[in-house]
């Protein structure tokens, strides 16, 4: 029998990714296999290693819920095996969560297993929606209280000591009962035009609130068609939800951004989006792989010293390029006497990475504009460095000026449709999804990948000139950046607040 493996159980928080604790993240990343619950975020989610086992015992369309006594199983048969298992729950698994049941069968069979709490809902959802749970002019306690009942039972609350408590009231999978909880509380003698506020989707891009008192929650709840997961909030904190509300002021709040840049460079972007309020799904259209071997990149290795010029136009070609010398048993001595080029910013940050600092960068970021920097230096002999099937501007204008250019092509952009159906859904159902489109390869991968799929809802956000052409000839509706930056993006994706 192989050797036992170990359970961690994770509080996942709320929703935002950013919430998510850094021993829980860290226990997501050495996962073999990670159970999860519907209500966790979708940014928490992203945190799984890409090799680990997903299994999804929450709900879904037409789904009915994975029994408990079945997840137990799950995470026993699966640490039988010798695997490290997270149980990644929403919010805190201890707080209504039934993280207790889930150990019982585990301590039964000696499996090791560890806790990480998680951040509440019932503390960091009304903190998103402006309401302080507690304040020392309107209440000294704070009372967190399930809204679910047992199956076949009525809710099991004390309402009548809650009201002589005079708290701030914090209702937990209440939404089904929120009818039953208000009249409850007015029975008990609860003032009726006491603040009250039902919170969905919280700390997420869809968090929205339904303020009211507490007499009218349950008719205005009807009215706005509120849905689980939801908090409900009782008490006079609520009235403070207007001047203390930041979330819902987020420029991107509300807005779904598609990012497709390649995983490995993605998360600057999404991350960036995520802070303004977007709801961020991260699509990598295109991945790169280096091209191994490459006879090309291994003779102008050995030529370096013959040229003028070394020319990157991304950050994966730097990646690439100092990959291989390094394989070769060299550094970035081998670069002596030679001056370097990059298309923009990203590509001189990558190049920062081995303590080189760019000659030159083209007040433009894009092939045309570098090529014709390079053109002004009247260099004698470049090596390009780039991916293959790089636009022939560079080379042309380059050559044109009577400079020998070798282009010497080091990675393979591949085309990836991992997400494809989920993206295709949004564009089904939202009016307009924004989707960052950050090179020209990225946007053929998107079409690509989403073949047959009605691309009129998108509004594609291009870094440049070049890439917006490539979207054009799609047919894409687009928008460029002010600038080829990050920065230009992000302010490009704000202006659609």
């Amino acid at each position: 029998m192989s050797e036992i493996g170990k359970v961690t159980l994770v509080g996942g928080g709320p929703g935002d990714g950013g919430l998510l604790t850094l021993k829980g993240k860290e226990a997501l990343e050495a996962a073999d296999v990670v159970v999860y619950d519907r209500l966790v975020g979708e940014e928490v989610l992203s945190f799984i290693p890409e090799g680990a086992e997903r299994v999804n015992v929450g709900k879904e369309s037409s789904h009915h819920l994975v029994p408990q006594w079945r997840i137990n199983e799950i995470l026993l048969e699966q640490a039988l095996t010798g695997k490290h298992v997270v149980r990644l729950k929403g919010g805190d698994p201890f707080l209504f969560g039934r993280g207790g049941e889930e150990l019982e069968l585990l301590a039964e069979h000696n499996v090791p297993f560890e806790v990480v709490p998680g951040i509440t809902s019932a503390l960091s959802v009304p903190a998103y929606a402006g309401i302080p749970v507690t304040h020392r002019d309107f209440c000294s306690s704070l009372h967190i209280i399930t809204g679910h009942a047992r199956e076949g039972k009525p809710l099991a609350i004390n309402f009548e000591a809650l009201v002589k408590a005079r708290g701030t009231l914090v209702f937990l999978m209440g939404v089904s009962a929120l009818k039953r909880i208000c009249d409850g509380l007015l029975e008990a003698g609860m003032d009726p035009e006491t603040p009250a506020a039902v919170i969905e989707n919280g700390a997420r891009s869809d968090q929205r609130k339904t303020l009211a008192l507490l007499s009218t929650l349950p008719a205005e709840a009807e009215r706005r068609e509120v849905q689980s997961p939801a908090v409900i909030i009782v008490g006079k904190v609520c009235g403070l939800s207007e001047g203390f509300d930041w979330f819902d002021k987020l420029p991107l709040k509300g807005r779904t951004v598609v990012v497709t840049r390649p995983r490995s460079r993605a998360g600057t972007l999404a991350y960036r989006l995520r802070k303004l309020g977007a709801r961020v799904v991260e699509y990598p259209c295109i991945e790169t792989e280096a091209k191994e071997p490459c006879p090309a990149l291994d003779q102008a290795l050995e030529e370096l010293p013959g040229y003028d010029w070394l020319a990157f136009t991304s950050p994966a070609g730097v990646q690439v390029f100092f990959q291989r010398l390094e394989a070769l048993g060299r550094d970035a001595r081998a670069l002596a006497g030679v001056r370097l080029a990059v298309i923009g910013g990203g590509t001189a940050k990558e190049l920062a990475l081995h303590g080189l600092k760019a000659d030159l960068m083209p007040e433009v970021f894009d092939a045309e504009h570098l090529a014709r920097a390079l053109a002004e230096e009247k260099p004698e002999r470049v090596l390009l460095c780039r991916a293959a099937m790089g636009t022939p501007v560079l080379t042309s204008v380059l050559r044109e000026a009577g400079t020998a250019v070798d282009d010497v092509h080091i990675y393979n952009t591949l085309y990836r449709s991992g997400k494809a159906a989920e993206v295709a859904e949004l564009l089904r159902t939202e009016k307009e999804v924004l989707v960052t489109f950050t090179s020209a390869s990225t946007v053929t991968g998107f079409v690509r990948s989403l073949e047959g799929v009605d691309l009129g809802h998108v509004m594609g956000l291009c870094i440049g000139v070049q890439t917006q052409a490539a979207a054009k000839q799609f047919g894409l509706r687009t928008k460029v950046a002010g600038q080829a930056t990050m920065d230009a993006l992000v302010k490009l994706a704000c202006s659609f607040s």
